[in-house]
């Protein structure tokens, strides 16, 4: 279990970790074996294992239910339409199952939430920085503002009218130089 954030912390101090068991490390050794408990049965669970499991079970009582209509009145054997196959499956499926295991779920499920929530409000503070940080840049490439890409253009303006200024005395320089030679040249 990590103690230190991978992902940073959010604006309101909520630590952002790859892994959501270890958003929840705070509490005492019993809290925090209740939330690995409830992580592990949470991701259990989900799995389609567990799906094909489940109908298995289900489908456990399925002949004592077939075995009351008449044309499966004597197909299957007797060990298999026992009521006490058929109050076995209902306890599994409806007091264990039911009871036990979806309060557990419902705890996991907490637990992956307010971990969600917390990457989800870092990158959400991730995004707007960016975004602040965007406005900024624009701002200062935006030729009506102040200082930035103003200040550059400005330069560049004064830097044209120098080049041009120079080209200009250098043009009469030159006509000058040409006009002297032409009039000793004769």
């Amino acid at each position: 279990m990590s103690e230190h954030p991978r992902f940073g912390f959010t604006r309101h101090g909520l630590a952002v970790h790859a892994r959501v068991i270890d958003h929840h490390p705070a509490g005492s050794a019993y809290a925090r074996f209740n939330k690995r408990i409830a992580m592990a049965l949470t991701a259990g669970v989900g799995t389609m294992t567990t799906f094909w499991l489940f109908c298995l079970l289900a489908l456990c009582s399925l002949p004592s239910v077939l075995s009351a209509f008449a044309p499966f009145a004597h197909t299957f054997p007797a060990w298999m339409v026992k009521a006490s196959i058929i109050a076995l499956v209902a306890w599994i499926a409806q007091t264990f199952l039911q009871l036990v295991l979806l309060p557990a779920l419902m705890v996991g499920q907490s637990l992956q939430n307010a971990a969600s929530d917390a990457r989800a409000a870092k990158q959400f503070e991730d995004t707007e920085q960016v975004r602040s940080d965007l406005m900024v840049a624009l701002d200062r490439l935006d030729v009506t503002t102040e200082g930035g890409l103003t200040a550059v253009l400005a330069e560049a303006k004064a830097a044209h009218a120098d080049v041009q200024s120079l080209r200009d005395i250098l043009a009469t320089a030159l006509t000058d130089s040409a006009k002297q030679r032409k009039e000793t040249g004769r």
